[in-house]
């Protein structure tokens, strides 16, 4: 039994916005101090989305224990818009952009004479001359302090804190950096006496450059994430904002959060559908590419189902409401893609752990560096200890290690569902990328789920127009599926059916009647077997190897027709196997069919494995069959009695036309029904899962290489050592590469 079939069950889980999380170790805390709570069963943080999802526990207790530990937490409504949570980035990268302009003013300055003074000797001595060392130095304390403590107080505020409560983090390192630096340079400002004449340098402009480089690195972080929300945005943009409905005999416009359960709604031409609903008067062409991706709209009248968001494109209607608010498709969508963006990888919680040793073992690092250098580096050893102390800890900030996941889910979900594929379970991510077998219900899914005329072989003697219309009139009085697919046959051929007289059915094997005083009977073979079948014999054989049984008609006691109705293909099945094969992926397929009509269906189709005559119990124990040899499988289906399969294998998905019961069980949702839905799902897993590693590859190569030479392996050989300065440059930009290949996968192709 898989683990996510227990959780629909237990009480709904809790989800709280988090503010103030910067790195991977922020996450770590934070959910340790939720597991605390009490009654906590399980706790998520995510970093990209600032989302923490807990089943179990008190509400409030649950945001105190945020707030303990140094961050803020607030329950979000299970209805609350998403349009917040992309506005709450917005404003995070306004605030940044301020904060990085306050901080450049006086970095700039600071920046350029002193680094103009190293590269130009005349111009240093010219200063030097001109402004006595103790003004210019106590001008660079201004200006640093300023920089250290305005705007890049957020990193001393949640740093020290953290480093107090012996859980550095990201914060922390960036503090501890950029306040040695300048507490050194301070000492040596003020009481220059206590450090070795030799060592009398200043690092005022190491310290502000720090801080503003990481500023900017997190500015434009906070962007890329903001443009990351751009998929819900877009969903949200499909909601319509105003509905005009009938209030005692009426017509009267209002705010769609007013429209209730039993409203009568108006549309008119051109106009968005407001809420879900069932036509009562009228009909139209609705546009519903957004929920099904087919271009072209729909036909509905009286009795058909509408959905909130689509657009009304030619024709009036009036409509009752039959789910408003956070019941619609729509909010219903909008929620599945939040909380997938909001689910974590078990490729995460490898990362999580190795962040939350990562910070402390920077720091003894850090420490190790500085008590070499002080020991058996050269003079003037002080400053080269420190200086590169703080280059060890600059460089190793874990931010992009902490994105590298999120982003990349954040993003792949995203561009899933403008694919029409929604992951209603984040994990389902990599599960889908680890699949060797994808399995089919056959019915509704690989085919149509309705049986349609599919042969008519006619005796010589007899019109094809002619049978059909007399053997639709007699079927015209049965209930039977098959009966039903003559008659739907014959109306699509216009043929206008005669007056049936004596009708009589002979339960289970066929009907008779006059039709216009014409005798017609239709049944199995056994039905006629006074008739002569020699004719037909070809045929039947031709068609029993196709795993076809069909009925037969006869005309005034002579044989006139063997008649076929099956459930006819999809239209996209056999691309979509052919794409699978293609892929490397092993395909079955699970019928509740005789053996012989499924065989014939699956080798049409070309797929691998078949189960057939499987009672719907028994579609469970079918899928543990096809494991039996540790294949990770992926079950696509469409009915109620699919939900118990789609919740038994590792990723279930649930074509979208499918019943309310099969899209609950299901991992993953393919919106109206085509089964190319199929290959977008799995073509947005492994272009996330192959993103997530180039961007843990960037993130930890570009740790293990920078460290060691920050730390100065490099020196003795080459004399190379890395500046602070740099180290802060390049740890900013290694967020920014992780937040923007992310991106890329904004750009990932569908099948169309």
């Amino acid at each position: 039994m898989n683990e996510h079939v227990h959780h629909n069950h237990a009480a709904a889980p809790v989800s709280l916005d988090i503010e103030g999380m910067t790195c991977a170790s922020c996450v770590n805390r934070v959910e340790k101090a939720l597991l605390k709570v009490p009654g906590v069963e399980s706790a998520s943080v995510n970093l990209a989305t600032e989302r923490a999802t807990v089943s179990g526990g008190d509400a409030e207790a649950l945001v105190k224990a945020v707030e303990k530990v140094g961050y803020k937490g607030s329950i979000r409504q299970p209805d609350a818009p998403a349009h917040d949570h992309a506005h709450h980035h917005d404003e995070d990268a306004a605030i940044l952009k301020r904060d990085v302009i306050i901080a450049a003013i006086p970095t700039i300055p600071l920046f350029a004479l002193e680094m103009l003074g190293h590269i130009h000797m005349p111009f240093h001595m010219w200063l030097m001359s001109v402004v006595p060392t103790n003004v210019l130095y106590g001008a660079y304390f201004v200006l640093a302090t300023f920089v250290l403590f305005v705007p890049g107080l957020r990193f001393f505020r949640i740093g020290l804190p953290a480093l107090f409560r012996g859980a550095p983090e990201m914060n922390s390192l960036v503090a501890l950096g950029s306040g040695a630096a300048w507490l050194y340079s301070t000492i040596v400002t003020f009481a220059p006496q206590l450090v070795p004449a030799s060592t009398r340098y200043v690092y005022f402009e190491a310290a502000a450059v720090i801080v503003t480089l990481i500023l900017v690195g997190r500015w434009l972080e906070a962007i890329a994430k903001g443009r990351t929300g751009e998929a819900i945005r877009q969903l949200m943009h499909q909601q319509a904002r105003t509905a005009r409905i009938e209030r005692n005999g009426e017509a009267v416009e209002v705010g769609v959060d007013a429209v209730r359960v039993g409203d009568i709604v108006l549309v008119r031409p051109g106009e968005k559908i407001a809420v879900d609903g069932e036509i009562v008067e009228g009909e139209s062409h609705i546009d519903e590419s957004m929920i099904s991706g087919e271009p072209l709209p729909v036909t509905k009248g009286v009795g058909a189902d509408v959905i909130g968001g689509t657009l009304n494109t030619s024709g009036s209607f009036r409509f009752r409401a039959t789910k408003v608010g956070a019941d619609t498709m729509l909010a219903q969508i909008i929620r599945m893609v939040e909380d997938a963006q909001a689910g974590k990888l078990p490729i995460q919680a490898v990362v999580d752990r190795i962040t939350s040793v990562f910070v402390p073992v920077v720091i003894g690092v850090s420490v190790l560096t500085a008590i070499v250098w002080f020991l058996v580096g050269p003079q003037p050893s002080l400053t080269y200890a420190l200086v590169n102390a703080v280059a060890v800890m600059i460089i190793a900030c874990p931010c992009a290690m902490g994105l590298a996941t999120p982003m990349s889910i954040m993003v792949g979900t995203g561009r899933a569902a403008q694919l029409g594929v929604l992951f209603r379970k984040g994990e389902a991510l990599q599960q889908l990328r680890d699949a060797s077998i994808v399995a089919f219900d056959k019915t509704g899914t690989l085919t149509e789920g309705k049986p349609v005329l599919t042969d008519l072989i006619l005796d010589d003697e007899f019109e094809h127009d002619e049978v059909l219309a007399l053997v639709a009139a007699v079927e015209s009085r049965s209930e039977h599926p098959i009966a039903t697919a003559i008659v739907a046959a014959a109306e699509k051929a216009g043929l206008a059916l005669g007056t049936v007289t004596e009708f009589t059915s002979n339960s289970g094997t066929g009907v008779t009647a006059r039709v216009d005083g014409r005798l017609v009977s239709v049944g199995a073979e056994r039905h006629m077997s006074h008739l002569d079948f020699s004719d037909f014999a070809d045929a039947i054989g031709k068609l029993a190897a196709e795993g076809k049984t069909p009925v037969f008609a006869a005309i005034d006691d002579k044989l006139a027709a063997a008649i076929v109705v099956a459930d006819t293909i999809k239209p996209t099945s056999k691309a979509v196997i052919e794409a699978l094969h293609g892929m490397g992926l092993k395909t079955a397929m699970i019928s509740g069919d005789n053996r012989r009509t499924a065989e014939a269906i699956a080798a049409q189709l070309g797929i691998d494995e078949v189960r057939a005559e499987v009672l719907p119990a028994d579609k469970v124990e079918a899928i543990k069959s096809l494991r039996k040899n540790g294949s990770v499988i992926a079950y696509v289906g469409d009915g109620i009695n699919d939900a118990p399969a789609l919740a038994e294998a590792d990723v279930g998905i649930a074509v979208g036309s499918g019943t309310d019961a099969a899209i609950e069980s299901a991992d993953v949702v393919l919106l109206g029904g085509d089964l190319k839905g199929v290959l977008n799902a799995l073509t947005v897993s492994r272009a996330t899962l192959r993103n997530i590693w180039e961007n843990l590859f960037w993130a930890f190569g570009y740790n293990a290489i920078l460290i060691p030479v920050a730390a100065g392996v490099l020196y003795p050989a080459f004399g190379i050592l890395l500046s602070p300065m740099i180290g802060a440059g390049a740890m900013a930009f290694s967020s920014i590469f992780v937040v923007g290949n992310a991106q890329r996968l904004r750009a990932v192709k569908g099948v169309s």
